[in-house]
């Protein structure tokens, strides 16, 4: 099936509500074309020289999401355009992100990066060390970063229980942290957990965005 066969047919699994991040991640231009001539706006990408220079050569209403571990030192070179970050997973990360925004004239929105999976190899914010990190209230020291919601990976298994259970831990975080901190900011919205196998259960479990890379452009 094309590009533009597969994003219909995953459009038609998922509500309207739910965005569709298209993870174009080592995939060429010219398949990231396909699917934006179909309407997809929104990509993914996970390394910054790779991100930039897709970027500078793609059209410029395209939504730029990075998706990956993101060094401190590659910040300054997307902060000028991109859209959503969702792997915030230090106070850090998030000190160096805010001061590139404030070099662009930017609020930078950024996503909570929680490690919910039973695997070491997954980064992100431990759900208590995310839950510390909230309640000790350093995070309004960066007024250039809007954190817009959470992030999260579910354990790489067949177990679909397991998944499912990892993916309710993060919807319930999100609206214990929705409910304490982030009640008058409706910019607090987003759960984005769910890929190309495991996206189903993620729906279903509350997910607002889904990050979707083999399903829609094949393997790599």
């Amino acid at each position: 099936m094309s590009v533009r066969e597969n994003i219909e047919l995953l459009r038609r699994s998922v509500p309207e509500n739910v965005k569709i991040v298209a993870v174009s991640k080592f995939h060429p231009v010219e398949q990231i074309r396909e699917a934006y001539d179909d309407g997809q706006r929104i990509f993914g990408e996970s390394r910054v020289q790779e991100l930039v220079a897709k970027q500078a050569v793609l059209p410029d209403d395209i939504e730029w999401h990075f998706i990956g571990t993101l060094q401190r030192n590659k910040v300054k070179y997307i902060a000028p355009f991109i859209r959503l970050i969702h792997s915030l997973d230090s106070e850090s990360l998030m000190s160096e992100i805010d001061k590139r925004a404030v070099e662009n004239n930017r609020i930078i929105p950024c996503l909570l990066q929680i490690h919910i999976a039973r695997e070491i190899t997954k980064s992100g914010f431990a759900p208590q060390e995310s839950t510390d990190f909230l309640a000790g209230g350093r995070w309004r020291n960066y007024p250039h970063v809007q954190l817009s919601g959470v992030m999260g990976m579910a354990t790489l298994t067949d177990d679909a229980e397991q998944i499912r259970s990892e993916f309710r831990l993060l919807k319930s975080l999100f609206d214990e942290w929705k409910q304490k901190y982030f009640a008058d900011e409706p910019a607090f919205s987003e759960i984005s957990m769910g890929m190309s196998d495991d996206y189903s259960i993620a729906v279903e479990e509350g997910s607002t965005m889904i990050r979707v890379g083999t399903m829609i452009f094949g393997k790599r």
